[in-house]
């Protein structure tokens, strides 16, 4: 939208990074608002009107027609539809019609495709229009968050989603979770404090992310920025500005066909050249060169590939994953490094207790999530009974009552299943799921009404709260927090007994200490029973909590990895593919979760990562270093999009996981990008070739299995179908060369070219992936399609198609059979090769009989099929006419099947030989 001329509030937009280095009366002079009342309504519509909506750019996706348009922009369909076009030239309508209609196949498979994958993705998204809660006129009102605009006084509380940049008034008791902007896993504290202009995003305490989420507290504060100007319009900008890669198939095929294009060309062109050269007429020349070319072009090969893909897809959505486009199907196959967000990829993005800690001892405590199932153990010995041990039983009852936080389960309506879901802080969360592991959950805590509270704040560092005891007849005081600050409300501690004694300080922080060295969180907790509720709220003075509290105990918790996190992450680095953790979190938090996960075995210098060592590296060192690395923590949107450019650089083929608003610049850089799409961020998933419906990372590595299995199909098809389609091309070639008749022609070979490619090389789309596909290592992303040994296979298979078929056509017209007969034995030899030869191409490198000649249903299906066709072809009438073929007798047949039996038993040497070799 054109904009009007700059006001002091649009500079102060374009100088909003600065903002929260500005005293609030500045950054409210700026804007020209009003910190009680707010903008005046007719100033706000016509701030609307010169800033534009609040939203962020909408990425233009294309209509259908463009979709369709798009699956004819490749390669090989350029060479069929040339091929076709030189057909109906000439005259030979079927041709033509033949060639056209693989065109519009292939189209149309890929069309459905992307479409499939697109309405998978409305499907994720979320169609709620949001509001937000501004102050205009004095007056508090909720507006679409769509028509907020710099200047208005915002207002927000927990449960709140962030509708703008907003630089804070007033805050109180202020926590955000700001896990989708910085990968930070816990909530940060808000407050209005004046913060250094360098301040960093993910350190600015002062300022409201648009896109975060208000998970305690409450406050007010002014837009400063909206739409596009914010953080999340900033990495918008940055996903915009990534390119899009091709993949390593397309960049293969794409060379391929380029060279299959020049070779079938110049081929052409020096069979016409011969044809002329040799006194014959140019018309038959001409059709003899482009029966060379239609030979040569292997018509099914677009169709097959993009089918091929399909059937990848359909596979990997029954896994819980959707492919938003096809070729990243073959990527994840080659990818050599992933590239993984902590938060919420890596981790569940639930704060889990994995230890409490009393005075007489240190309880583990299994389970993960929310989900309130699992049980406390001392050391190595059986589970314990919470009730066994007073201090224990105690410590969770504070973590339960001292607690803000709702967690609720599985909905009625879904029969239990489902996931349980926490309103609230996720520190708090894991308060109240260890406390329902020890069977302290709502009904035991009902019994303890609250009375009073002291909210937690950035300067107290604890909460506390006051509880009616029905059974005591009295009032308990709980309280949690920060270990030093606890601590210092305590005088004694609880025993086992239940029975207090002097509290030793000292060893108190001891633990703590040891406890934050595994990279946990640590609360303290402590009660008071008989305490009076006068005095305590949230405005009670610091000197108003009692110093006489009994300590109970330490819990200490984590984001926990997945569960199926580290066989995913040894599956990948058994199969070569290096995982990498990149996150916004603290270094010592991801370190943690890296060794958890098996990703740092053995701490080693250069390892870990901060975006302040990045930084730091001069240019030259900086590619060793990220490739050396294996966590990087403290990283910015930019600095993500910059180390996966690194790699890239180095020669990788990255994939990037992320479910964030910073991973969404790197998932669009990445050679392929995975998205969350349960807990990820609709920009992450716009950003990414592939949304995982799970969430779950063990899903990437069913992904790159599946992607290794449509690649390796794929190359088994390739070497399948090109001796068939040089085969041909060189028996035109040989023919030209000696002055002789042509042993197939044009339509004939078309009916090889297609019947073949759909009956028989297709059915190779639907082989099971082999065995130890995962113990190979990744093939090098600069090794063409064919390898050396590959090509040689296919010039031999080649060899022996040309060979046969001629002298098997020299064979027949010396006794005496019809050009008509002859004609169809060799184009009955030429299939009947490439039926052998399919068996065979199921595995590349081990023999046909121990791949197992029946392990592949749809393959014997299409056997049947093509013998049906070959059947129809040299007998039915209607057949003969139209394709000039003729019956043939029952000694043809043998010596077919005793050509194309030779022919299967070179290629078994040729593999044998390989074998011994390598």
């Amino acid at each position: 939208m054109p904009r009007r001329p700059d006001s002091p509030a649009a500079s102060a937009l374009r100088a909003g990074d600065a903002h929260h280095g500005l005293p609030v009366h500045e950054v409210v002079l700026l804007l020209e608002t009003d910190p009680d009342r707010g903008l005046a309504g007719d100033e706000a519509a016509r701030r609307l009107d010169r800033f534009g909506p609040n939203t962020l750019p909408a990425a233009a996706r294309g209509g259908p027609l463009l979709r369709a348009l798009r699956q004819f922009h490749h390669p090989l369909i350029y060479i069929l539809i040339a091929a076709g076009a030189v057909t109906a030239a000439l005259g030979e309508s079927v041709d033509s019609a033949v060639i056209f209609a693989v065109v519009l196949v292939n189209a149309f498979v890929g069309f459905v495709q992307e479409s499939k994958a697109e309405a998978a993705l409305d499907s994720l998204r979320s169609m709620v229009r949001t509001t937000a809660r501004v102050v205009r006129d004095g007056r508090e009102r909720a507006v679409p968050s769509e028509d907020l605009v710099p200047g208005d006084l915002v207002l927000v509380e927990a449960g709140d989603k962030v509708p703008a940049d907003v630089r804070l008034l007033r805050a109180v008791e202020l926590r955000v979770d700001e896990s989708a902007l910085t990968g930070e896993s816990v909530p940060v504290a808000k407050d209005e404090v004046l913060l250094d202009p360098l301040t960093p995003v993910a350190d600015r305490r002062n300022t409201l992310h648009s896109g975060t989420l208000v998970t305690a507290g409450r406050g007010a504060g002014v837009a400063v920025a909206t739409g596009a100007g914010t953080e999340l319009g900033e990495i918008h900008r940055l996903v915009g500005s990534a390119k899009v890669l091709a993949t390593p198939l397309t960049e293969k095929l794409a060379r391929f066909s380029r060279a299959l294009t020049v070779v079938i060309l110049v081929l052409a062109a020096v069979t016409f050249a011969i044809g002329l050269a040799r006194g014959q007429g140019a018309p038959g020349t001409f059709t003899a060169a482009v029966a060379l070319a239609v030979g040569a072009i292997p018509e099914g090969l677009p169709a097959v590939v993009t089918i091929t893909l399909a059937i990848g897809v359909s596979r990997m959505a029954r896994r819980r994953a959707v492919i938003r486009r096809l070729p990243a199907v073959e990527t994840l196959g080659g990818t050599t490094v992933i590239c993984s967000d902590k938060t919420g990829t890596l981790t569940e993005n639930q704060m889990t207790v994995r230890a409490v800690w009393t005075p007489d001892g240190e309880f583990s405590v299994s389970g993960s999530g929310y989900v309130p199932d699992g049980e406390f153990r001392r050391g190595d010995g059986g589970a314990v009974p919470v009730v066994s041990d007073r201090a224990l039983h105690r410590c969770l009852l504070a973590g339960a009552l001292c607690n803000d936080a709702v967690l609720a389960g599985p909905a009625a309506e879904t029969g239990g299943e489902g996931r349980w879901s926490l309103t609230g802080d996720p520190t708090e969360g894991a308060l109240l799921t260890a406390a329902a592991k020890g069977g302290l959950g709502p009904d035991a805590t009902s019994a303890f009404p609250r009375v009073g509270t002291v909210p937690f704040s950035s300067e107290r560092r604890y909460m506390a709260t006051v509880h009616r005891d029905e059974a005591a007849g009295g009032h308990l005081l709980l309280a949690k927090g920060a270990v030093e600050q606890v601590v210092e409300l305590c005088s004694a501690s609880m025993g086992a007994d239940g029975a207090a004694r002097p509290l030793d300080r000292e060893a108190v922080l001891r633990a703590a200490d040891e406890l934050a060295g595994r990279g946990l969180r640590v609360l303290a907790t402590a009660e008071l029973p008989g305490a009076e509720p006068g005095g305590l709220g949230e405005g009670a003075p610091p000197d108003s909590m009692p110093d006489s509290m009994v300590f109970t105990g330490l819990q200490a918790m984590l984001d926990p990895p997945r569960a199926a996190a580290v066989d995913a992450v040894r599956a990948c680095r058994t199969a070569g593919i290096g995982v990498k953790m990149i996150t916004g979190d603290h270094a010592a938090t991801a370190t943690a979760v890296a060794g958890r996960i098996g990703l740092l075995t053995e701490r080693r210098e250069g390892e870990v990562l901060t975006g302040a060592d990045l930084d730091a590296l001069p240019a030259r060192e900086y590619p060793d270093a990220v490739e050396r690395a294996r966590v990087f923590a403290r990283v910015s949107p930019e600095q993500k999009l910059r180390l996966v450019e690194a790699l890239q650089a180095r020669g990788q083929v990255v994939a990037m996981t992320g479910d964030g608003v910073n991973d969404a610049p790197a998932l669009r850089q990445a050679n392929i990008g995975v998205a969350m799409g349960r807990g990820g961020t609709e920009v992450a998933k716009d950003a990414a070739d592939m949304v995982l419906t799970d969430d779950d990372f063990a899903t990437i590595e069913a992904a790159v299995e599946e992607g290794r299995g449509v690649f390796d199909n794929l190359v088994k098809f390739i070497v399948w179908v090109l001796p068939t389609s040089l085969g041909q091309g060189m028996l035109v070639l040989v023919a030209i060369l000696f002055g002789a008749t042509l042993p197939v022609l044009p339509t004939q070979i078309l009916w090889i070219n297609m019947t073949t490619a759909v009956a028989l090389g297709l059915m190779l789309a639907f082989e099971p992936k082999e065995e130890g596909i995962m113990r190979r290592w990744p093939r090098d992303p600069g090794r063409p399609l064919l390898t050396t040994g590959l090509a040689l296979r296919v010039l031999l298979v080649s060899a022996l198609i040309v060979g046969g078929a001629w002298w098997l056509f020299t064979w027949e017209r010396a006794e005496g059979a019809s050009l008509a007969e002859a004609r169809t034995a060799a184009v009955n030899l030429v299939v009947a090769v490439e039926l052998f030869y399919l068996f065979s191409c199921r595995s590349l490198t081990r023999s046909m009989w121990s791949a197992g000649v029946f392990g592949n249903r749809w393959i014997i299906g299409g056997v049947l099929a093509q013998m049906a066709g070959q059947l129809a072809i040299t007998y039915l009438p209607a057949m003969n006419g139209l394709f000039h073929t003729a019956p043939i007798d029952g000694e043809a047949w043998l010596r077919i099947l005793g050509i194309a039996l030779l022919a299967s038993l070179a290629v078994a040497v040729d593999k044998r030989l390989r074998r011994q070799l390598v």
